[in-house]
């Protein structure tokens, strides 16, 4: 390209070539402009090219109207799996008269009598009745008196026996008098006493046997020690006034006593013992509770097993059975042994330091069969009894065989 300042002096000097060189500038643009509409050629006009394949225009992309382009399905998220639902155990249907067992204490013991509940479900004779609250305890008396809530639950549900499970939520701070006191502090444990052994008398009073059940591990290594000494509370609570402590802090810490989530069920089989939260346990959690309740609860029932039915008293004036005469003896034949050790072989049957026969034969039937290699005379019966016909077991041996009583269902 030529510069404009030489472009200008070119122009001074000879206008005339430059006029020229201008003309046939504009003339050489003018062939080789081609109209826009001349480039665009008709797609039918237009070969096919390996360019159309791999590279099409924009114009020739034909997008899905716009229905079809909602319509199309969302990527799936992914499915995340589900616990297994365990089965509903199907409860059977209790007897008018059956035995009450009346389950009192925080959200706990709903958890418990939820386990009861299984752990009786085939006993028509044993009814669980579950009379929680949730966010009950000793602190707040002001908002549940379980003292004297106790005493009117006992007079309407009659029970045969009380299971008590509560303390949960007490670690906070009590009123005592007109002074908040700190959880644990002296005076907090003193009023606490108090207040469980007030619920122990108030049971024992209604003369109604009970069982009071400890609390277990807690995530939180802080609320876990707190329960081992709430769990101290309780156990002299319910000895002072006649009940039964059911520690179970066992069955849901670790061999290092530490709180664990997942552990074994009442069958040793491992499980998940605890919520997320590391204080409500799970279903197998509830039933390993009752089971820790099943043994002394069946005491006081008078139960042997969770499914039986304790026999009832016998009314006053019933017969008596006579007791079932003995079973007659089963007279069982056994051919004795032969063996190297068989006292026989060495002239006696008696212990050692017994009198010796007074015509004890030198040649003993052991010696015989050692040096001479003569077997003594085989008994009627044994395997190595080769006589034929075979012999006959003599009358005395038949009476000294064994005998046994015969068992009968």
């Amino acid at each position: 390209m030529v510069p404009a300042a030489r472009i200008a002096i070119l122009a001074r000097r000879t206008p005339i070539l430059f006029l020229a060189i201008v003309l046939l500038a504009i003339g050489a643009a003018g062939a080789f402009h081609v109209p826009a509409m001349a480039q665009e050629q008709p797609q039918q006009d237009r070969g096919w090219s390996l360019r159309d394949l791999l590279f099409p225009r924009r114009s020739e992309r034909v997008e899905p109207p716009l229905d079809i382009q909602k319509a199309k399905p969302k990527p799936r998220k992914p499915r995340v799996p589900r616990a297994p639902v365990e089965p509903q155990t199907p409860i059977a249907e209790k007897a008018p008269d059956a035995r009450i067992v009346l389950v009192v204490g925080d959200f706990m013991a709903s958890g418990l009598a939820e386990g009861l509940d299984i752990a009786f479900a085939d006993n028509p004779a044993v009814r669980i009745v579950a009379r929680s609250n949730g966010s009950s305890g000793f602190v707040r008396d002001d908002f549940y008196n379980w003292p004297e809530q106790i005493k009117s639950l006992i007079e309407t549900e009659k029970p045969t026996a009380v299971v008590v499970m509560l303390g949960s939520n007490d670690r906070q701070q009590m009123k005592v008098g007109d002074v908040r006191e700190q959880p644990r502090s002296e005076n907090w444990t003193k009023e606490y006493e108090r207040r469980t052994d007030e619920l122990g008398k108030a049971i024992a009073t209604a003369k109604v046997p009970f069982l009071w059940v400890g609390m277990p591990a807690f995530r939180v290594p802080k609320m876990t020690s707190d329960m081992l000494a709430f769990n101290d509370i309780y156990h002299q609570a319910a000895e002072n006034h006649g009940g039964e402590f059911v520690d179970v802090w066992d069955g849901f810490v670790d061999e290092n006593g530490a709180f664990v989530t997942n552990g074994p069920d009442m069958n040793g089989q491992p499980v998940r013992l605890r919520a997320d939260d590391g204080i409500n346990v799970s279903k197998a959690g509830k039933r390993k509770l009752a089971f820790y309740t099943e043994k002394p609860l069946m005491k006081i029932l008078g139960l042997a097993t969770p499914g039986s039915v304790a026999p009832a008293t016998a009314p006053a004036g019933a017969p008596v059975e006579a007791p079932a005469p003995a079973a007659a003896p089963i007279v069982i034949d056994r051919t004795a042994p032969m063996l190297l050790s068989d006292p026989a072989l060495d002239g006696g049957t008696e212990l050692l330091g017994a009198a010796p026969p007074a015509n004890a034969n030198p040649a003993l039937p052991g010696e015989r069969l050692v040096i001479e290699g003569k077997a003594p005379e085989a008994a009627p019966g044994r395997a190595d009894d080769f006589s034929w016909p075979p012999k006959a077991e003599p009358p005395a041996t038949a009476a000294a065989t064994d005998t046994t009583t015969a068992i009968t269902p």
